[in-house]
């Protein structure tokens, strides 16, 4: 049996006639004639298959069939409207300006890229690989539309923690595991300070009474997976962009898990600026997922 389909413009006719309590008023919003918006309303009434519309007194209210009529007509429009508004939105030109921490830029930035431009081709993208410091400096004072950073206890207006990752001890393939610990300073490679990563991995080894020493320290995450490889020390990171020749290393102090955060410069930030802080979102769930299933 073929289903009738609804004519979206006269459930928009309805749903107005009935919000302004007056079709006479509804024609006039619409630019149609009266007798076009009765033309309209007997249409629907004959699609439905009943009256959604009867008298009272000097007006029309709505029956019970018009009353659920409403609620999924409301539904439709939205919808509808809603298309139409991300199909205009897509051919938006302008620039967005992006921050990231070297983890996530190298792990996880070509598919928010993927599922940003999808929506958005138009949309020119400046990235800044940073650490916190400078991406909160930066966001504070205009300088970036988001930024990506760990969760260091420090605030901004218009910040969101969108979830946590553990910390995990690092070394090359060949190290022992559980750790060997006879006693002799452990050497470990780290970014210099301040470094979130950096003051949790001191401070659970002093807790733990394990001696320690920095053996190297880099400006990117790349240089600390090269010392670590090359066997010059241990190091404390998540597993994000962890390199398959590193692996965790267990029988170290435990240490807390680390949130990230997403900051934005305004209040109220436009649609593309919505959706890019969407596609991180979705990129950094997935990514989530992934960790709590490997082995």
């Amino acid at each position: 049996m073929r289903r009738p389909t609804f004519d979206l413009d006269v459930l928009r006719t309805f749903v107005t006639g009935v919000e302004l309590n007056s079709f006479a008023k509804a024609a006039d919003r619409l630019d149609r004639s009266t007798s076009a918006v009765s033309a309209q309303l007997k249409k629907l009434e004959e699609q439905v298959g009943t009256p959604v519309l009867v008298k009272s007194g000097r007006g029309l209210v709505l029956t019970p069939v018009g009353e659920s009529l409403l609620s999924h007509a409301r539904r439709l429009l939205e919808l509808n409207d809603g298309i139409f508004q991300t199909l205009h939105e897509s051919q938006t030109a302008g620039t967005i300006r992006l921050g990231l921490q070297e983890d996530f830029g190298e792990h996880l930035l070509s598919e928010i890229l993927r599922r940003f431009v999808q929506v958005y081709p138009m949309m020119t993208l400046e990235i800044r690989i940073a650490r916190n410091t400078e991406l909160l400096s930066l966001v504070e004072n205009a300088g970036l539309d988001l930024a990506l950073t760990w969760d260091t206890g420090h605030t901004s207006p218009h910040a969101t923690r969108l979830g946590e990752t553990h910390m995990h001890w690092i070394g090359a393939r060949d190290t022992p595991s559980p750790a060997r610990l006879d006693g002799s300073t452990l050497p470990l490679i780290l970014f210099d300070a301040p470094c979130v990563l950096r003051s949790a991995a001191t401070q659970a080894l002093d807790t733990a009474r394990i001696p320690w020493r920095i053996a190297l320290t880099s400006p990117s995450v790349g240089g600390i997976w090269a010392a670590v490889a090359a066997g010059l020390g241990l190091t404390l990171r998540t597993r994000i962009g962890l390199p398959a020749h590193l692996r965790v290393i267990s029988g170290l102090p435990p240490v807390p898990s680390l949130g990230y955060v997403l900051h934005s410069s305004g209040e109220h930030p436009t649609p593309a600026i919505k959706q890019l802080a969407a596609s991180i979102k979705t990129s950094l769930q997935a990514h989530t997922f992934s960790f709590a299933t490997a082995k």
